[in-house]
């Protein structure tokens, strides 16, 4: 009786050891395996929230390093701008994901001096926007009056450098700048794109002085229709009600330091309501001749020129109606000529590649700039495609000028 017993007790006790066994492995298993897809059915965004996550936290850090603190002695006698410390970045889930676009100033490779042709708009820019950004005491005595301005446009053709501007006053400022795309409002939940907007401007308070910037602003915030999904409309009345959000001043009377900065070639197409919250308009024309030479002379800064055939005013005479992106292009195209022209000396010398003199390569002329295939380049009738540099330069500066403008044909633009 008792050796049954026993066996029983002993055939229990080993059910049980193998049931925990059991139990343990496929805890393990679940844990393992089939947790993260669970976990992904139940929060689909999970592990994008927190890639996203551990990427702001990496720029913010950068951005939280080279924050200094603002005492007296800088000028400062609001208590907003005079902490001890910078208070520590703890952002939500939504902030985390606008963070993603946020660039710090010094990564910025733009400054006012790489911009050509636009020095009216650039001291404008810096009296009406940059000053008070990073000055707001020398204004504090007219309150909100003085203060930046909420919102900026700058609009004009393709290629006119509105881009590059703004870049420009985001580094000359020293301002946090939120590279804001369309990608990044928009979310296939309903109502988290209301969430992202919202983070947009709480990231900017945040990281204040910021500079919201979005480039092709007619395509995110145009003009609302009748027939426009619900969910595009909530979009633009939500950001609309924060923007307002950025006039009104704190507690201690400090108005806030953020601007939202807009680029567009298609200013007819923005909404009404929001141009009105955009009270400084820049517009970015095309350059004219003396600013075509300013560009000139930055793009071919470091480019070797030939000083018996290349006219620097030539050329920017004859790329009458040509945006700045179009000035650069024509350049880099012009300045492949002699490195073709050498490659190919190479090849027929039957000497290897790798033993081509660099130092050899010709400076770029006047003639490099017509009639290239493939590029931004100017065009000339067939009747001077056979004139030379020397038959061009023995004419006088007028008739030189007179013959270009009835030989050239087309210019053309980059869309």
């Amino acid at each position: 009786m008792s050796d049954s017993r026993r066996n029983r007790l002993e055939s229990t006790g080993f059910m049980i050891a193998v049931g925990a066994i059991t139990a343990i492995s496929a805890w393990f298993m679940i844990r393992d395996h089939i947790g993260p897809y669970v976990a992904s059915l139940v929060d689909p965004d999970r592990e994008k929230n927190e890639q996203a996550r551990l990427k702001a936290e990496a720029t913010l850090a950068r951005i939280s390093r080279s924050r200094q603190p603002v005492t007296e002695s800088d000028g400062f006698s609001d208590e907003a701008y005079s902490t001890d410390k910078p208070a520590p970045l703890v952002l939500n889930e939504y902030e985390n994901q606008v963070a993603l676009e946020v660039v710090a100033p010094e990564d910025i490779p733009v400054g006012f001096s790489d911009i050509g042709g636009l020095e009216d708009i650039i001291e404008e820019l810096k009296e009406s926007i940059i000053y008070p950004l990073t000055m707001p005491h020398l204004y504090a005595h007219g309150g909100a009056l003085l203060a930046a301005p909420s919102g900026v446009l700058l609009y004009g053709p393709p290629g006119c450098g509105k881009t590059m501007l703004a870049k420009a006053v985001a580094h000359e400022s020293k301002a946090n700048f939120i590279n804001l795309h369309i990608s990044t409002l928009t979310d296939k939940w309903y109502g988290d794109s209301n969430k992202l907007v919202r983070a947009v401007f709480s990231l900017a308070h945040k990281l204040q002085p910021a500079i919201i910037f979005i480039d092709e602003i007619d395509a995110v915030l145009g003009t609302r229709r009748s027939g426009e999904h619900e969910a595009s409309g909530m979009v633009k009345a939500e950001f609309m009600t924060l923007w307002d959000g950025l006039t009104s001043t704190a507690a201690n009377g400090t108005p806030a330091r953020i601007v939202v900065l807009g680029a567009t070639n298609r200013i007819n197409d923005i909404d009404e309501a929001i141009l009105r919250r955009m009270p400084k308009k820049f517009a970015v024309s095309l350059p004219g001749k003396e600013q075509r030479r300013r560009i000139l002379q930055l793009i071919l800064g470091e480019t070797e020129r030939d000083p018996e055939h290349f006219d620097i005013d030539f050329i920017a005479k004859v790329t009458q109606g040509m945006s700045g992106s179009d000035l650069k292009e024509a350049c880099r195209d012009a300045a492949m000529v002699p490195v073709r022209e050498s490659l190919r000396q190479q090849r027929a010398s039957g000497e290897p590649m790798t033993r081509m003199n660099v130092k050899k390569v010709r400076g770029i002329r006047n003639e490099d700039f017509f009639d290239r295939l493939g590029g931004q380049t100017l065009k000339q009738t067939p009747s001077r495609r056979t004139s030379t540099v020397a038959q061009i330069q023995s004419k006088s500066s007028t008739d030189l000028y007179e013959d270009v403008e009835d030989g050239v044909t087309s210019v053309e633009s980059l869309g």
